[in-house]
């Protein structure tokens, strides 16, 4: 079996008790996740947070403090892939740029939710755990 592991950077962002969620299209449908992905070759973890959540929402934010580091190990049912996924996630504040929607990229769209909606919204685990991890659950 194929193995596959995949070291990423997050980040949560609060502002008047709401969260900036990026929609991520994955093989499920879409899903609100927290805004974030994975590492180039030889990047900064904290640099690739501000890359991606720039990338996905139209957001300069600066990095406050490491929340957590999570892991989480499947087996891929689509195909034969034995996955480890390293989660780095950051506590970050909007510090410039205007919302967006990303193109040609892994999410469709970014939006601020009101933390008393998160539970209702389709989402990835990682909201919860990165939401946990800021003491915002």
């Amino acid at each position: 079996m194929k193995r596959r592991q995949r070291v990423a950077a997050y980040a949560v962002c609060t502002h008047a008790d709401a969260v900036l969620l990026a929609r991520w299209t994955g093989p499920r449908g879409p899903e609100w996740t927290l805004p974030g992905g994975g590492l180039d070759h030889g990047e900064d973890p904290a640099d690739a947070a501000v890359r991606e959540v720039h990338e996905e929402t139209g957001y300069a934010v600066r990095l406050d403090r490491l929340l957590t580091v999570h892991s989480f190990h499947m087996i891929l049912p689509d195909a034969p892939v034995d996955f480890h996924g390293i989660q780095i996630v950051y506590a970050a504040t909007v510090i410039g740029g205007e919302l967006r929607y990303e193109r040609d990229g892994s999410t469709d769209m970014a939006a601020w939710h009101p933390m008393a909606e998160v539970p209702a919204l389709e989402r990835v685990p990682l909201v919860d755990v990165g939401l946990a991890a800021a003491g915002l659950s």
